[in-house]
């Protein structure tokens, strides 16, 4: 796409390259490797510098604007994270090096541990975990190797709330046991009276979701922990939502026993676009030694003079690896920045005004959208993008006319029990006035699908590319494409049409 598209732009005889001359002895290549001509566009280096970089502003990120996606926590990557994972210590380090030459790495590695471990309250944590549906997948088979040990075969069952994470079915039956699903109650909790009748000893554990996927506290989250534990169960935490309990509640302190963190959610590490992710685990005591190892430890301990010795260790009965070397190193040390930069206090202010943006959000889009549980929220809320007096529009309609106001859609159609669900969460790095002109721009929209339609569904009008068939794009890829693009006028920001 991008070699046709440059030759739109290309002109004999222009050049934007000069190469060197060439400083070791001609060699003579077989016919079958050498090309005769070599279709390159002509372009000077202004024009490509031009290209690219008109090309990269049509890119939304962060950095462009607010990005509303529910469950995803798309915060703001302060700049300094981005330069200390470019220290030259940590960018240049090989994963075979003898532990001995990278003892400063070593010891970020353990103190981010130690630091999660008292952000959680858990007893160990493993930073192995790739992302957070492999941190999900690792403490299932943590509490599958649990039962296991102890020979309670016969725990099969794991119990997830329809309001639970979509991940989270998939995560249980890649680990060999039997989903059951649990419906929520009218406050949007977990139906006690449901749960209760699947506490047995076929339990293996339940996965809870806290705060939910509707951006709601489990009220009764110490009954549910009570009553899967006196099943012989235990409890999973989804921390995907951390972002809302930062300092306020730690869910080892709840009675979780094992909860995978976000680093690339709550500790602002880039992500989006399939990665970088990092989604390291916390268990509680009887659970450290199943943790995927190794994990980096103490082997030597030093004194006044000599520090101590860092190396890694494979814990006793550990599930083994979940991911080759040691993890995404790279976001452990953006992460340790953000935590290091924040403190106790500053972590907990994160959580704070990210409650006080979803709830400031939520209080003046349910004047507007549908609120289907009217509760406080935490760090997300859940409304529905669709009106009786306006029976044509959905929510996808909503999502596709905000990026004609240069508005990332939030989360479309998730949870799955909201109908038309648009999920918000706005995190804690946008400002009061951010937050306003968000509004402005729902309550615009709100006006439309009464009272002009057609152009919600048609949109967007604006962008590079219109409405597209999303369910053919996903099942019908095209990575590399060149005449089927739209013209080259369509990519320039002054010239987009629809």
């Amino acid at each position: 796409m991008t070699e046709s598209l440059l030759c739109e732009l290309s002109v004999p005889g222009r050049k934007g390259v000069l190469f060197p001359k060439s400083d070791v002895p001609k060699a003579s290549l077989p016919a079958n490797l050498t090309r005769q001509r070599l279709p390159l566009p002509e372009v000077s280096e202004v024009d490509v510098v031009r290209y690219f970089t008109r090309l990269s502003q049509l890119n939304y990120c962060i950095d462009k604007g607010m990005y509303p996606l529910g469950s995803c926590t798309m915060k703001y990557n302060p700049k300094i994270n981005e330069e200390t994972a470019r220290l030259s210590g940590f960018a240049n380090i090989h994963p075979l090096q003898p532990v001995e030459t990278i003892q400063g790495c070593m010891v970020l590695m353990y103190e981010l541990q130690e630091m999660l471990k008292e952000i959680g309250g858990f007893a160990g944590v493993t930073l192995q975990p790739a992302a957070g549906a492999q941190g999900e997948l690792t403490g299932v088979l943590i509490i599958r190797a649990y039962h296991q040990s102890r020979n309670d075969l016969k725990r099969t069952k794991i119990l997830i709330p329809d309001s639970a994470h979509g991940t989270n079915p998939a995560t249980s039956a890649m680990s060999g046991l039997e989903v059951v699903q649990l419906p929520s109650d009218a406050n949007g909790n977990v139906d006690l009276n449901e749960l209760r009748t699947h506490c047995d000893d076929t339990l293996a554990g339940l996965m809870l979701t806290n705060p939910n996927t509707l951006g709601l506290f489990e009220e009764n989250v110490l009954e549910v922990i009570r009553m899967v534990h006196e099943a012989g169960g235990l409890v999973y935490g989804d921390g995907a939502n951390m972002n809302a309990l930062l300092g306020i509640v730690r869910p080892g302190d709840l009675g979780i026993d094992v909860l995978h963190y976000n680093l690339h959610k709550t500790f602002s590490t880039p992500h989006g676009g399939g990665g970088p992710g990092s989604g390291p685990v916390g268990v509680a005591a009887m659970l450290v030694d199943f943790m995927p190892g190794p994990v980096v430890d103490i082997i030597e301990e030093g004194d006044d003079e000599i520090p101590p010795l860092f190396g890694f260790v494979m814990p006793e009965k550990s599930i083994g690896r979940v991911k080759s070397f040691w993890g995404h190193f790279g976001m452990m040390v953006r992460a340790y920045t953000y935590i290091r930069v924040h403190g106790p206090e500053g972590l907990r202010s994160v959580s704070e005004h990210a409650v006080l943006n979803a709830n400031y959000l939520m209080a003046q889009m349910k004047k507007i959208y549908h609120l289907p549980y009217d509760r406080t929220c935490m760090h997300e809320f859940v409304v529905e993008g669709r009106w009786d007096d306006a029976p044509d529009i959905h929510a996808l309609d909503i999502a596709k006319r905000m990026m004609d106001y240069n508005l990332h859609p939030p989360t479309n159609y998730f949870p799955l029990i909201v109908h038309e669900a648009l999920m918000v969460e706005p995190t804690e790095t946008e400002s009061k006035q951010t937050l306003d002109a968000f509004i402005e721009v729902m309550e615009k929209i709100a006006d439309e699908a009464h009272n002009n339609p057609e152009i919600l569904k048609t949109a967007p009008h604006t962008t590079p590319v219109g409405r597209l068939d999303e369910v053919k794009a996903a099942k019908e890829l095209v990575l590399c494409c060149g005449l089927e693009f739209p013209p080259r006028e369509r990519l320039l920001p002054d010239k987009c049409s629809t």
